[in-house]
């Protein structure tokens, strides 16, 4: 068996400091007042989303935030597992450290993204750190670490320029390091994704092993005249993607500081710029009606929203765009991989396209149910395939 016993405590390293979320009641009054005093927008013309998050949901979400969401709710959620900040390259950086009760668990990084945030592992972090509890058996266990990134959350926001994917999966690794840990894995989706792929690339002494369940992976052109139907989708929905729904990542890759402004000053319109993400990305069909809320609730949405307003996060956490949307590394990864195909991702890959780029895939299954929230939307499909794909690692 490997050895990843874990190695740290509270004193390991002065520069790791416990961390309570603790939001002044003056801030959330604040937000209630901003919510009534909103300036509409006039209504859509047309039926749907087809413009956007349309008028009568926005109100009616917006009225719910005001007058019945309570954020102490998820506060304390929050404050029942372990957090701390810590100062990596100049950025305080703001994690989850849950660890695991079984003291051989294997220790796990995992990485959210936009517009994501930590909120997106609430429903799975105990599960990943106490199976026995949750389904599992103790050698399933892992100590998990879900840090913000920078400018996400209760992150800092990098002052200059240069905090691209492949900064912060260093960063990461020293993350890890600091905590003590010399054998770790590492699992992501959307920019999360992207990081734990950077970190397959240049974390190799430490890191075992990566997960993901968006794998960036370019086409292989050598199989466009044999496409499968699933290649054929994928090819579709990419086109599709780029034609009408990359517009917020134009923006986002451009001029962030210009979108900022509206989003730091009005919470619906910081709101409505992440919910509609979720009623594209997820998995949210019901009888031939599409809607965020048939598979997450209110308070799920607008905890995530809140991890964006509170910390003033539209513009710093775009910026993550302007530095490496158009870069993406497609360089080969040579450690052991695994992925998960949820089938409502906006990107997904065949394993034949995977295998190109990932030279040791050592898990690989393609789900039925599922989007690109993939540990909000379907939780316990989302332990088990962390749970298969590093079985073998421990």
């Amino acid at each position: 068996m490997a050895s990843h016993r874990l190695q740290w405590s509270y004193n390991v390293n002065t520069d790791v400091t416990p961390f309570v979320v603790d939001i002044p009641q003056t801030e959330l009054d604040d937000l209630r007042q901003r919510l009534q005093q909103t300036r509409w927008s006039d209504k859509e013309p047309c039926t749907g989303w087809a413009q956007g998050m349309p008028l009568e949901y926005t109100r009616e979400l917006a009225d719910y935030w005001a007058h019945t969401y309570d954020w102490r709710r998820f506060e304390n959620k929050l404050n029942r597992w372990s957090q701390f900040m810590t100062k990596i390259d100049g950025i305080d950086i703001h994690f989850i450290h849950q660890r695991s009760p079984h003291e051989d668990a294997l220790p796990l990084i995992i990485s959210h993204g936009w517009p994501g945030s930590i909120v997106e592992f609430h429903k799975v972090i105990d599960a990943l750190t106490d199976p026995t509890q949750h389904g599992g058996s103790a050698e399933s266990a892992f100590h998990v670490v879900a840090p913000c990134l920078p400018g996400y959350g209760f992150s800092g926001k990098p002052t200059e320029t240069g905090t691209s994917v492949e900064k912060i999966g260093r960063m990461w690794g020293q993350l890890m390091s600091r905590l003590g840990y010399a054998r770790y894995v590492a699992q992501g989706g959307d920019w999360g994704s992207i990081i734990t792929q950077s970190m397959g690339i240049t974390e190799t002494d430490h890191c075992a092993a990566i997960h993901v369940n968006m794998p960036i992976v370019a086409p292989d052109n050598d199989t466009m005249s044999s496409l499968s139907a699933a290649e054929q989708k994928a090819l579709e929905d990419m086109s599709a993607y780029i034609e009408t729904g990359s517009g917020y990542s134009k923006q986002q890759s451009t001029y962030p500081q210009t979108l900022g402004y509206g989003l730091a000053d009005s919470p619906v319109a910081q709101m409505a710029w992440v919910v509609e993400k979720f009623y594209m990305w997820t998995d949210c069909e019901n009888n031939g009606t599409r809607h965020p809320e048939n598979v997450l609730n209110r308070d799920e949405l607008l905890d995530n929203v809140m991890m964006y307003w509170l910390n003033n996060a539209g513009a710093s956490s775009a910026r993550l765009y302007w530095e490496s949307f158009n870069n993406a590394s497609m360089e080969p990864i040579h450690m052991p991989v695994g992925c998960s195909i949820f089938p409502k991702e906006i990107f997904r890959c065949s394993r034949r396209w995977a295998e190109k780029r990932f030279t040791q895939l050592i898990h690989w299954n393609e789900l039925d149910k599922g989007g690109h929230f993939a540990a909000l939307e379907q939780p316990e499909a989302f332990v088990a395939e962390v749970r298969a794909c590093f079985q073998t690692l421990r």
